[in-house]
């Protein structure tokens, strides 16, 4: 795709945050766009002042069998699909030790299965048209893990993996893969979307649980980087000839993972000899 061609984008989540930011300037520059929403079909903010290019689809993203009506109904409305946000999710901040199955699989569910399940649905297609961009929201969360945020982190760390292996399955398609790793951006994760579950487990876990406890407090509305500019850098990567796989957003973001990078570097380094102590010549 090239800047200049109106684009059709899918995007999932976008009943606020960075997902109705990114709908917003693709409507805002002329693109056609459909969302997906929790309200009822059509019930979008933006409907109103985009009545021809904004289709607004009711689907929740465990609800894996209608992913197909909803792709069916976009393409329908617009005859095609260039650019799939995988945008819906939530998070979640909790100890390992101390959250159940019936916190974390939900999880799973959103973040990842429903981003998998959609991304099957668009991607023949995409295959028939020969181009396309799939456009998954990870976090720096799924490059690094940190405390309070190991399951969160699992989910963005399985967006990653699947994304990178999906990336080489489809490029001799046409079809591009890039995963976006926001920083902290003023919306509403830190807020609504953040889900608390900090059990102490008593003493052990004291002081990680008072350091991840008060963490929508300390971040919900104070984090550097501003959601407005998030639809702007998403239409950039849209429109690159050969975009990124990869893309950190924000300074915080492009800083922890070059540190994280340094210090895995440092440590395969330091380990190298028993690393290579289990090679046998053939």
């Amino acid at each position: 795709m090239t800047e200049g061609k109106q684009k059709t984008w899918l995007i999932t989540g976008a009943d606020k945050g960075l997902g109705f930011q990114t709908a917003r300037t693709a409507l805002e520059r002329g693109d056609n766009v459909v969302v997906t929403v929790l309200a009822a079909d059509g019930v979008h903010d933006l409907a109103a002042d985009y009545p021809d290019r904004l289709r607004a689809f009711h689907l929740d993203a465990r609800d894996q069998a209608r992913v197909g009506t909803v792709v069916a109904r976009a393409v329908e409305a617009f005859g095609r699909i260039d650019v799939l946000v995988n945008n819906a999710g939530y998070g979640l901040v909790a100890l390992a030790e101390a959250t159940g199955a019936d916190k974390y699989r939900p999880l799973f569910e959103v973040n990842f299965f429903g981003l998998v399940e959609i991304t099957r649905a668009v991607l023949p297609i995409m295959r028939k048209q020969r181009s396309g961009h799939v456009i998954n929201l990870s976090s720096y969360a799924g490059f690094i893990g940190t405390p309070g945020f190991g399951f969160y982190a699992a989910t963005k760390f399985a967006v990653e993996g699947y994304s990178e292996s999906l990336s080489r399955e489809v490029k001799h398609l046409g079809i591009n893969v890039t995963v976006i790793e926001p920083g902290g951006f003023r919306s509403d994760f830190a807020g609504a979307s953040l889900d608390q579950n900090i059990d102490t487990l008593g003493e052990d876990y004291a002081p990680v649980a008072e350091t991840v406890a008060d963490y929508s407090a300390r971040r919900h509305g104070k984090q550097p980087n501003d959601p407005e500019l998030f639809g702007q850098a998403l239409c950039a990567v849209a429109d690159a000839e050969e975009p990124p796989f990869r893309l950190p957003l924000g300074r915080d973001a492009h800083a922890a993972i070059l540190k994280d990078i340094e210090e895995v570097t440092d440590e395969l380094e330091r380990w190298k000899e028993l690393s290579f102590s289990t090679h046998r010549p053939l």
